[in-house]
Order: C-alpha cells, then structure tokens, then sequence
C-alpha cells in the first residue's frame, strides 16, 4: 500500500514539475489546478519532513 503512495505522490510532483516549467518556457501563467495541486503537494512534503524529524528527535533522546 505504501508502495502504491509513493508511486501516485511521485507521478504527481513530476507531472506539476513539469507542466510548471513548460508554461513558465512559454511565458504562460498556470491553470489554477495545476497549482493548487502543487500546493496540496508542498504541503505533504513539508508535514512528512516536521514529522520525520520529530520522530528522529524523540528517537534520539531515548
């Protein structure tokens, strides 16, 4: 199941990557989907680092 995450989270930050920078090649602004899916995107990175890092830090202490 994890593998299947990882997998669609992968696809999706590559397809946002992507499509961002070929509108930012063309000067074109992006679709408002595109970049609310890169904030959605953003957001779980950001909550799996504070996570892991919490994790390692009580790991750490005990």
């Amino acid at each position: 199941m994890v593998g299947v995450a990882m997998f669609t989270y992968g696809l999706l930050t590559s397809f946002v990557l992507s499509g961002a920078s070929h509108n930012r090649r063309l000067q074109r602004p992006n679709p408002m989907m595109l970049e609310r899916v890169g904030y959605v995107l953003f957001g779980m990175s950001a909550s799996a680092s504070v996570l892991l890092m919490g994790k390692a830090a009580v790991m750490a202490i005990a």
